[in-house]
């Protein structure tokens, strides 16, 4: 039997997965909470949960990682040299060196002016031990990379060091946004070797000897080797993972995904059963990049989201805090101290004060770490003393030192990742409930019932009234969601958010109410989607698809996937011969301008050397089995009124190659 060994590292959990790769049968699954300061001790608590013998077998690892969105959002990453080719950067992402020199090309990739070599260089020489990896971008180097490859060549001869050009991540026009995505991609190449080198000390312990994969924000895997190179295309990869293994579980090729996690619900579309891309680059960071990824729509709602009572008011919010069972699970100690708080009456705080500061007795701070050079306030100060073994609720700290709570400044140290919050989320409702119970449960219960006297309801009706507002939010993220797929647009007007208030409310207005149907299944992957999503599915009477090993689907989805390689292969007629039957053209690619007689000649070259391109790629990447296929649009305008005919204006050629990842010891070498 050979089997493919999957990972997923969520912002809560990481999931594994052992698979018959012949026949798509999930043989094990295992979760764990994801260890954030070293990732490599959540998968090996995964692992070990596995057969030693089905581990032997193992013919390929796959993993899918929120890792890398993570890092770029957190402004994380190593020390980046820029050199910038005939066009200033307008310096929206940090860069910690950077040059500008002359040289660049025209949309025609005629070359615009000669390339400054000895300015480059001498920039070059200058920045040993200084940075870890290179960026070079050429103005408009996807109609013609020859000054981007040569400054990689003299790059490579002055520096050991990774080197990415703004044409081998992108094809597409946008000078500003490949340059954001060359410095991204060189930011993160130590950040994803360190991953890479987690997984396989890991597969060191078990004797696991097989070809590391990870999956792309587009649904499909490469090789650990590629992922070096390219370790921005990893964006989004555990969303995309979700995708892949929806598809893979249910068999459905058109689909809605719904994945609720702890930290997010990310939602997608499967089209033709691939994921559907965002065709002008993933926005990361509130940066829009060259990356073709999933479009992935992601909302703060999960199952260790935030659940606040101020008096009689709910609040719903978006902030991940560790649930109470988990928190009590490894500090038994605060079970008395929660009893006591489930019996005593508890007052509201002012509504003036911003929800994160909203003082609540069932929740607790511990600190996670300490920050060098960072100036804290006394208060803080003892505060983070106080903690730094076992967690606190701020009316406890404040007893014990005789501080006021609302002294502390809580919501600063927990945006700086200093402090971890504790408290009541979806999940203790769950475990309250009964109908999820893998911590423990009393602690739950004991912030059910504290809340539920707040709002003057019983238990009963407080887990109730809980779990609608997840699933309203849940719909009302899904509807935003589809009505972007339909409009292209997030503007909503007020008759708009009353249709939709209407449609997930059942509410009837006064002479109109609001059905929402839809038209393709909706599918949900995640552990607590039994929990709610029937409630979301019967309110827009769409087929509900809840398959069995839902909860570990994306760690599926990563070892399911295929090797894909895509390039954009742009001909474009002579000037004035876009008349003529077959006129002469150029020919614009990753590897080259060439000028051809005919353009015919263009496309057939395009079709042999774009396959051969894409094929070493993909053997690169990790693929067997390769198959090219090509698709060929042309752009044509009419002649205007009183003339026949169309003029070919450009004519664009994709050519993939797609093949299954290589697997230990059976690949066609």
């Amino acid at each position: 039997m050979h089997i493919g060994l999957g990972f997923d590292t969520g912002g809560t959990y990481t999931d594994a997965v052992l698979m018959d790769m012949g026949t798509n049968k999930v043989l094990q699954k295992s979760k764990a909470l994801t260890t954030r300061d070293d990732l490599a001790t959540g998968i090996r608590n995964t692992v070990a949960g596995f057969d030693k013998e089905m581990l032997k077998s193992v013919v390929m690892v796959s993993l899918s990682s929120t890792l890398a969105t993570n890092s770029i959002v957190e402004g994380k990453g190593c020390r980046v040299g820029l050199i910038s080719v005939g066009e200033e950067f307008e310096m929206s992402i940090p860069v910690d060196h950077h040059i500008t020199v002359n040289g660049g090309h025209d949309l025609s990739g005629n070359e615009v002016k000669g390339l400054d070599e000895a300015a480059a260089k001498d920039f070059l020489a200058s920045l040993k031990d200084k940075v870890d990896g290179i960026a070079i971008n050429s103005y408009l180097s996807v109609r013609n990379p020859e000054h981007e490859l040569r400054l990689k060549k003299i790059a490579g001869d002055i520096l050991d060091l990774p080197v990415v050009c703004g044409h081998e991540l992108s094809s597409s026009l946008g000078y500003h946004e490949r340059t954001v995505t060359s410095v991204m991609n060189s930011r993160l190449i130590p950040i994803i070797r360190d991953l890479m080198d987690s997984v396989k000390r890991v597969m060191s312990e078990y004797g696991i000897k097989a070809p590391l994969m990870i999956v792309k924000g587009d649904g499909s895997i490469m090789s650990e080797s590629v992922a070096l190179e390219r370790p921005i295309e990893t964006i989004l990869s555990g969303p995309a993972a979700s995708l892949i293994g929806a598809k893979m579980l249910t068999g459905k090729d058109d689909a809605i995904v719904m994945d609720m996690g702890g930290t997010t619900t990310d939602i997608g579309i499967l089209r033709n059963g691939r994921p559907r891309l965002e065709k002008e680059g993933a926005m990361i960071g509130g940066r829009r990049t060259r990356v073709m990824a999933a479009e992935i729509s992601t909302s703060g709602i999960g199952g260790d989201s935030r659940m606040v009572v101020n008096g009689s008011k709910f609040i719903l919010g978006s902030l991940r805090v560790m649930p109470l069972c988990i928190a009590a699970s490894k500090w038994p100690q605060m079970l008395p101290r929660l009893r006591t708080v489930a019996e005593t009456a508890s007052k509201f705080s002012p509504e003036c004060l911003d929800v994160k500061n909203i003082v609540q007795d069932t929740e607790f701070f511990v600190k996670i770490k300490e920050l060098k050079n960072m100036s804290l306030s006394n208060e803080d100060a003892a505060l983070l003393e106080l903690i730094s073994e076992e967690p606190f609720s701020l009316k406890e700290a404040g007893a014990k030192l005789n501080i006021h709570p609302f002294s502390f400044n809580v919501g600063r140290m927990e945006e700086l990742g200093m402090i971890q919050r504790i408290g009541l989320t979806p999940t203790d409702i769950l475990h309250a409930e009964g109908s999820y119970t893998e911590y423990e449960r009393s602690a739950s219960e004991y912030a059910v019932r504290h809340n539920s006297r707040k709002m003057r309801m019983t238990e009963e009706e407080f887990i109730g009234f809980a779990k609608g507002k997840v699933v309203d939010k849940l719909a009302e993220v899904l509807l935003r969601k589809l009505f972007f797929e339909e409009t292209d647009t997030f503007d909503m007007d007020a008759l708009g958010h009353d249709l939709m208030r209407k449609a997930i409310s059942g509410e009837q207005g006064r002479d109109y109410y609001c059905i929402i149907g839809l038209n393709k299944p909706l599918i949900g992957i995640g552990a607590p989607v039994s929990a709610y999503f029937p409630q979301i599915a019967e309110k827009f009477r769409a087929e509900l698809l809840l398959p069995e090993h839902s909860e570990v689907g994306n760690a599926v989805g990563a070892v399911t996937g295929s090797v894909i390689e895509s390039m954009e292969i742009l001909l474009r007629p002579s000037a004035g011969q876009n008349a003529l039957d077959d006129p002469s053209g150029i020919l614009f690619a990753p590897f080259g301008r060439t000028e051809f007689e005919k353009l015919s000649e263009a496309e057939a070259y395009a079709v042999s050397e774009g396959g051969r391109y894409v094929t070493e790629r993909a053997k690169k990447a990790g693929a067997d089995h390769i198959e090219i296929h090509s698709r060929k649009i042309d752009k044509k305008v009419g002649l205007g009124e009183g003339y026949e005919g169309r003029i070919l204006i450009e004519t664009l050629i994709t050519v993939t190659a797609v093949g299954k990842p290589r697997q230990f010891g059976i690949s066609d070498d």
